[in-house]
């Protein structure tokens, strides 16, 4: 199963989380012709202040029938309670729908490298657009 890593620099996360929350698992919701298994929220702690505490990497983990997608969801001096924080936000406000929405986007982008369009070929100057 191929995972895809949305991450500016993807060394920050080639650990153990520090912390993971499960938002949803064992389900069988389907979009875009996925079928997502589970979400969950990691925590990386990347260092911390004495002054501003912990500076959190909370990425998001979306499981699907067609692979995993690691995005980044925040990152800062969040406080202690930072994952948990996010996970009350996400529960609270139909978050977890959005975040489903943009892994499978994201999935869907790197899974297909042929989603380029070529307009106006004379061999010269060819342009490329995404569609």
């Amino acid at each position: 199963m191929s995972k895809v890593v949305d991450v500016a620099d993807p060394e920050r996360i080639s650990r153990v989380p520090d912390k993971t929350v499960m938002l949803m698992s064992g389900g069988n919701f389907a979009e875009q012709g996925h079928i997502v298994k589970s979400v969950s929220l990691n925590l990386y702690i990347q260092r911390k202040d004495e002054k501003l505490g912990p500076f959190s990497l909370i990425t998001v983990l979306v499981e699907t029938d067609k692979g995993l997608v690691e995005m980044t969801y925040d990152e800062g001096y969040r406080g202690e309670n930072a994952i948990e924080e996010a996970a009350t936000f996400l529960t609270s406000h139909i978050g977890i729908s959005g975040l489903i929405l943009r892994s499978v986007m994201q999935l869907n982008q790197s899974l297909n490298k042929n989603n380029l369009l070529v307009l106006q070929s004379d061999d010269k100057d060819v342009e490329f657009y995404e569609v």
